[in-house]
Formats: structure tokens, sequence, C-alpha cells
């Protein structure tokens, strides 16, 4: 007895320490808290129709064991003896219906109104690459605007050598920047394959598709910073391509836009200047991180075939213009990303100059952003 009865004060101890353990962790089971009316009216449904389903397993399963348990046989029930009864039927067939109909028709309310795309004061294209997102303001203020979002969480805590920060792969380079109270209209499409552009406390999951365009809206009801992910499984590096928008009063998206426009008219002026080798190399070895360390490695071993290295290569150590070409255009069939369209001639020029000067490639080249321009003819 008294060792049964001290398992017994061991058990209790370790159930009430698991306890402590779940009062202290912060309740996660549940929506992120709803920036948009379509969010929130995603959450009363979900609400409603849990109300309503419990409602109804609580009702149909009391009414099934209470059957069985009052009318087992070892009390000498018999089975009943019966025809059936057009009324009870018509019943059960009519009240399910009633209930599924009350259930169907707010949400499809709901799914109309979150379908209406139109009158949107700002239109922005999200597209969806191997694996980040590039946005592009197509219409309303910061029309014109148009830039890469990649994720910013340090390799470091990657790999478990440095601890994990509070937005651990939810950070990004550059947010995608929007005013509160506006209608914001997000096309969706991809370059390779299928991705899906989510993010929950906006209420908005789109599927970004190659070849096709689909849109969806979203008018956040108040600043801050809503994280999502993407949605659909695209790749070794899925994972790695979150999603952040930071939702501004109106007078500091105006600033924004003021900035961000400065800075591209910078960017364009670049084909006119003339870099060092060592500030080539700085920026190279940034941009190299950021857009091709997740197929060709960091030390430039690649992970062949598919990911072939670069240490060696004939393309990093061969001609400068099949280099150039490669970044700019991609390669037909394989993995091998089209950057043309997402990198600057600043960018290029240096990622450039880094893969053919770094590790064992010592060609001493130097690319300068206005060969890329030049090669972009």
């Amino acid at each position: 007895m008294g060792m049964h009865n001290k398992t017994k004060s061991r058990l209790a101890g370790l159930a009430l320490m698991a306890w402590s353990g779940m009062a202290l962790a912060a309740w996660e089971l549940n929506f992120q808290a709803p920036a948009t009316k379509a969010a929130q009216t995603v959450i009363d449904l979900h609400d409603l129709m849990m109300i309503i389903i419990v409602i109804i397993f609580i009702g149909v399963f009391a009414v099934m064991f209470y059957s069985v348990f009052a009318h087992r046989k070892s009390k000498g029930h018999q089975a009943a003896q019966f025809h059936d009864n057009t009324l009870v039927e018509i019943a059960w067939t009519v009240i399910p219906l009633l209930i599924l109909i009350g259930m169907a028709w707010p949400a499809t309310k709901a799914v109309l109104n979150m379908r209406d795309t139109s009158q949107a004061d700002i239109t922005i294209k999200a597209t969806g690459y191997q694996w980040k997102w590039g946005y592009d303001y197509l219409k309303g203020e910061g029309e014109g605007i148009r830039f890469m979002s990649l994720m910013a969480t340090p390799p470091e805590q990657i790999r478990g050598a440095a601890a994990k920060g509070g937005n651990y792969l939810l950070e990004v380079d550059r947010h995608l920047v929007v005013p509160v109270g506006k209608k914001i209209r997000v096309l969706t499409t991809a370059t390779d394959v299928i991705h899906s552009w989510w993010v929950p406390a906006l209420a908005v999951k789109q599927d970004a598709i190659p070849g096709y365009v689909r849109d969806t809206w979203f008018r956040a009801e108040k600043e801050g910073i809503y994280r999502g992910q993407c949605a659909e499984l695209c790749g070794k590096d899925h994972a790695f391509m979150p999603i952040v928008v930071e939702v501004v009063s109106a007078e500091k998206y105006t600033q924004w836009v003021g900035a961000q426009k400065q800075q591209m008219a910078a960017a364009a002026d670049e084909g006119a200047k003339t870099f060092s080798r060592d500030e080539l190399m700085s920026r190279g070895e940034k941009v190299y991180a950021a857009n091709c360390v997740a197929c060709h490695q960091a030390n430039g071993k690649g992970l062949p075939p598919t990911f072939p290295g670069l240490d060696g290569s004939k393309i990093a150590t061969g001609p400068k213009a099949a280099h150039i070409d490669i970044v700019l255009h991609g390669k037909a069939n394989t993995a091998m990303a089209a950057y043309g369209g997402q990198l600057s001639d600043g960018d290029i020029a240096a990622v450039v100059t880094y893969e053919r000067n770094a590790w064992g490639n010592k060609t001493g080249d130097v690319v300068q952003p206005a060969e890329i321009k030049a090669a972009r003819k």
C-alpha cells in the first residue's frame, strides 16, 4: 500500500507540473487576431458552425447512448416491430435541410464578398518565385514601385547556432506596405511552380499559379504588421518564403512611396557608375546569400546534379558574357531561374563579380552595371 500511495503521489505531482506548464504557455489553438472585417466574419462563422455542430453531436449521441443503455436486451426489452412513419421521415429530412440552409446562407454571403475585387484603391501583383515573393504596385498611389521580398531570418538561427528570434522564419527584408482603410487588390501569379499567398489575419489566401493571374483583396482596419507564409508546397525551401504586410497611416504611406521612388531612381542611375572590386564583392556576397545560396550553397559546391556547384565551374570561370547571360535569362529545363526581372543591374553585376572571384575562382574579373544594362538589350 505504501508503494502504491507513493506512485499515486508521484503521478499527481507530474500531472500538476504538466498543468502548470500549460497554464504558463501561450494559448495558440485559435485564429490570429482579425485585422479586416472579412477575417472577423470568418471567425464568427467558424464559432457559429462549431456551436451548431456541437449541439447536433451531443443531441444525436445522447439519444443513441440512452437508447442502447435503456433498451438493452439484458433488461428484457424486445425489438419494436413497426412500419415507416411519413411524418417522422419528413421531419428528419426537412430539419437537417433547414439547418444546412441556415449554415450555407451566411457562408455564401461571406464568400461572395471576399471575391468582390472591384473598386480597389490600390492594385498590387504578388509573384511567387522559388523561394521568395516579388511585388509590383500596378495602380493607385505607389504605382510603379517594384521590389523583391526575401526571408531575413539569419542562417545561424536556422542551423541552430543561435537562439531563434520571436519571428523565426517569419521576417523579411522588405515589407509589403499598404495604407490603413484602403481596399487593396492583390493579383497572384508565379514563375515556376504553384505557390499560395496567405495572410491569416487579413483572411487572404490565394494560389499563385504559373501562367495564370488570380485575384483577391483586403481592407485592413487597423495599423500593424501581419505575417503569413506560402501555403502551397513548392520545393525544398517552401518553409522559407514568408509574407509580411505592414499597414500604416495614409501619411506614412505617402512618405514610404516617396522614399521608394527615390531608391528606384538611384538604382536606375547605377548604369553610369563604376564600382571598385571590393565594393562589388561585398555587395555581391549579400546578393548571393539572399538569392543563390539555397541552391549553390555557401561554399559554392551546390547540390549536384540538380543544383550544380559554381566553385571551379565552366560558367563562373569561363567567358563573362556567358555568365551574365545565364544569370539574366536563366537556363531552360533546369532549376536555374532568370534573374533579369528580379535584380537590378548593380545587383547582377555584383553577384557575377562575386561568383567569379569567390572560393577557388580567382579570375580577377570585375563586372560593372553598364555591362549588365547592355546585355539586357
